[in-house]
């Protein structure tokens, strides 16, 4: 499971700047204005071949009005579920009482932070952190998150002072034997229906009142013979329809429950219509390389038409996955469970499935003889060889020459023709591309034969002979 880290601070102190660093993203609003960050945004990024979870936070302050306080608790909510804290400050404004304040309750609350001292460019770390030692919370780190100096550093140190990724639970020897499923959706989508119905029994609070869920509930359940483990998450709206506090702060729970999962089901309404928020949260789920089933809710009051309808309106919106299944199912009555669980087992089964590098490179051979890379330059791109790059999801390395001039359109036609030859369903496809050494690099130019050489050296005593 990925780590989350949040950001926290005063108003105007780079938060949101780092944000969009580590994700690699714009997604957060950055101006030299302070409190512009107000609800907290969430992105993804990745260090040293890790996963991570960021959560950008609105500046702590002690405006007294309702809103100043809504915006500072959900930046100390944010920092209580965090797996690391990075507590940021402004090395040009220094050290002052603010700053103070907030160092205090960090310390009363325990968290596992990191002091950053940010906007440190054109100083000497050990005169832009000076100030800082008087807080009290360790070693500061010394970053400017605008040009990006120190901050490789700073996530090394973060890492290391987290678990190894991906560790197994050491109270549960069973738990990589099962199936890891977890269940994402709108409010009131029927997702703990469904998971009671499986169980044959309420193990989670189902209810008609949209957002009963508030938590990340895992239910261990046995199904005709498999093992799971399911995880119920509270429904996630548009974020222009999140105000109440208690429903932004499950938010994160929920994106932590899709960094716990090898299958992930997508709830629909049917009821309520398909919205493309229900293909953003799929969307989601698939860019952090989970497998996927989408699964048709309350289909017990459409009659054959209605359904053939919300099956065409499902395939255009999630037109870009149409390697997912679509199974109808009906959590109140039960119907359908049977072919949503042989679904969820294609789908695991797929995401997991051992492929030999000689099968690779014979689909490799195939796909490019079928359709050959493009022209670059007026010089062909040559892909040689590929192999097995990992599982969950399936990952193929292709190894070439100019490859990272390879269209998007082509690698995405790599992908498919991988997973049409190898069967595989309800998983995304990785394909990473490895530029070919030059088995000339570094050797120069080749040495002159004795009899080049004389006739070099006669040529420039001739030179200097005739312009002196």
């Amino acid at each position: 499971m990925g780590a989350i880290v949040a950001l926290i601070g005063r108003p105007n102190v780079g938060k949101s700047t780092l944000f969009n660093r580590l994700t690699g993203s714009r997604d957060a609003l950055v101006a030299d204005l302070p409190g512009l960050t107000r609800d907290r945004l969430f992105g993804g990024g990745e260090f040293a071949g890790r996963r991570f979870s960021v959560v950008d936070t609105g500046g702590i302050t002690d405006a007294q009005d309702e809103l100043g306080e809504a915006i500072s608790e959900q930046a100390w909510q944010a920092a209580r579920e965090a797996d690391a804290v990075l507590f940021m400050v402004d090395a040009r404004s220094g050290l002052n009482a603010a700053d103070s304040e907030i160092a205090l309750r960090l310390r009363r609350e325990g968290l596992p932070l990191h002091v950053v001292v940010n906007k440190s460019e054109g100083q000497q770390p050990q005169q832009a952190v000076a100030d800082f030692h008087a807080l009290g919370l360790g070693q500061p780190h010394a970053i400017s998150a605008e040009r990006g100096d120190g901050v490789e550093r700073l996530l090394r140190t973060v890492f290391d002072a987290l678990p190894a990724a991906d560790a197994p639970d050491a109270d549960d020897p069973q738990a990589d034997a099962r199936i890891r499923v977890t269940i994402i959706g709108r409010p009131n989508a029927g997702k703990s229906t469904l998971i009671n119905r499986l169980a044959g029994a309420e193990r989670v609070l189902a209810n008609r009142q949209a957002g009963t869920t508030r938590d990340a509930v895992q239910v261990p359940l046995a199904y005709r013979g498999g093992e799971y483990l399911f995880i119920d998450t509270a429904g996630i709206r548009r974020r222009s329809r999140v105000n109440e506090l208690p429903e932004k702060l499950s938010v994160v729970k929920a994106l932590r429950g899709i960094e716990q999962a090898q299958v992930v089901i997508v709830m629909l309404d049917l009821l309520e219509g398909i919205a493309e928020q229900d293909m953003r949260l799929l969307g989601h789920a698939l860019e952090r390389g989970r497998a996927a089933v989408i699964a048709l809710n309350k289909s017990e009051s459409f009659d054959e038409a209605a359904r053939r309808s919300a099956r065409s309106e499902t395939d255009r919106l999630a037109a870009f996955a149409p390697w997912i299944e679509r199974v109808f199912v009906s959590a109140l009555e039960g119907r359908g469970l049977a072919g949503l669980m042989k679904a969820v087992d294609r789908a695991h089964a797929s995401a997991g499935r051992e492929i030999s590098t000689a099968d690779t490179n014979r689909l490799l051979e195939a796909a490019v003889r079928a359709n050959p890379p493009p022209l670059v330059r007026g010089r062909r791109i040559k892909l040689r060889y590929a192999h097995p790059g990992g599982l969950f999801p399936p990952t193929f390395v292709v190894h070439g020459n100019q490859v990272s001039s390879l269209p998007d359109s082509y690698r995405r036609f790599l992908a498919n023709r991988f997973r049409e030859g190898f069967g595989l369903v309800g998983t995304p496809v990785r394909i990473e591309l490895r530029q070919g050494d030059n088995p000339y690099a570094g050797r120069g130019q080749n040495p002159l034969s004795p009899s080049q050489q004389r006739h070099r050296h006669r040529q420039r005593r001739r030179l200097r002979k005739q312009y002196g």
